[in-house]
């Protein structure tokens, strides 16, 4: 029988293979902490980037994981996702290592490790072959990805 961390890491990354980003947002603690090379986020905006990330893919987003392992303290899953990016359609296919930490039986804490670079060269094309290691254009991507992100939780319903 696994751990119920597991047992909450693929139920994760299984609504994420399904596209279910409210799913993914609930699994997260009220006060997750996400960090990838990219996003370094807080509280709803985690679940918010899912939300965006899933709600803007036109159904070709592949996701796959494995070596699911948790205990009571800490978790990491190896995954995978194969999409198109942007309006050019460059395959991306992007390997990413993920640390959790729990509390109260949800993820307190989630952190993507990939590699910048390699995802711009396929993202980006020529451009990102020859400046995506630069510190420039990383910070651009980063500028960038908070800026769609904060256009689509302005989109979202307000509560009342």
């Amino acid at each position: 029988m696994s751990h119920p961390h597991a047992e909450l890491l693929d139920r994760f990354y299984t609504a994420f293979q399904q596209g279910d980003a409210e799913t993914m947002a609930a699994c997260y603690h009220p006060q997750v902490t996400f960090k990838d090379p990219v996003f370094e986020l807080r509280g709803h905006h985690a679940g918010n980037m899912w939300r965006m990330l899933v709600g803007s893919g036109s159904g070709s987003l592949e996701i796959f994981y494995r070596n699911v392992q948790a205990d009571e303290q800490s978790g990491r899953v190896q995954w995978e996702a194969k999409y198109p990016f942007s309006r050019a359609k460059r395959q991306v296919h992007n390997k990413i290592q993920a640390e959790f930490a729990f509390r109260e039986g949800l993820i307190v804490r989630h952190t993507d490790r990939f590699n910048l670079w390699k995802w711009s060269r396929m993202a980006l094309g020529p451009m990102g072959l020859v400046l995506g290691w630069t510190p420039y254009l990383q910070n651009k991507i980063r500028a960038q990805a908070l800026r769609q992100l904060g256009r689509f939780e302005e989109s979202l319903p307000q509560p009342e």
